[in-house]
């Protein structure tokens, strides 16, 4: 009796069990159908603050300016490090969703004045309004125990989001893209 090479005996196994190569001339099996995305829900956290602030060139800024937008109200600083690392990311997503009805607001809490925060906004090409909170209105963000604060409201005036301290721009664009579609 003749032995066959071990190496022919598992080819012979592969071809048996249907495993192995798919001849040139049969196309390869369909790909497994994906599991579709779970879209993401954001809860009803309560109504979007009331606001009335003052731009880098003295104009007044009101929170009801952007009804039926998806707004980003972020209570930021100059010398505030994670605010500094999360500007660009706000930038782009101007960018890419402001034709969809994406708004973001910056609300510089500096002491520094008007004039820093406007070479600041110079400086970084920020494309999106920037106000100046005043001590008036602070009492409409609630608590804020710490900057970054960013509020993510709805088109319907109510807040979806809020977070403190800073997140990576794709993290937070899909909250976003949960309330612009």
């Amino acid at each position: 009796m003749k032995r066959l090479p071990v190496f022919a005996l598992v080819l012979t196994g592969l071809a048996l069990a249907g495993l192995g190569c798919t001849p040139k001339n049969e196309p390869a099996a369909p790909p497994a159908p994906k599991v579709a995305a779970v879209p993401l829900t954001l809860p009803v956290i309560a109504p979007g603050p009331m606001w009335e602030l003052k731009d880098l060139n003295g104009k007044v800024v009101k929170s009801s300016d952007f009804a039926g937008k998806v707004v980003v109200v972020d209570l930021w600083a100059t010398w505030c490090a994670p605010c500094k690392e999360e500007i660009p990311g706000y930038i782009s997503l101007v960018k890419k969703y402001g034709a969809e009805g994406l708004v973001i607001v910056g609300i510089s809490l500096d002491q520094a004045g008007v004039e820093t925060v406007k070479a600041f906004a110079a400086k970084n090409a920020m494309n999106y309004p920037v106000v100046m909170m005043e001590e008036r209105a602070m009492a409409a963000f609630g608590d804020v125990e710490a900057i970054p604060t960013t509020f993510l409201i709805d088109r319907t005036g109510q807040v979806r989001d809020r977070k403190v301290g800073a997140e990576p721009t794709a993290e937070y664009e899909k909250k976003i893209l949960a309330l612009l579609r």
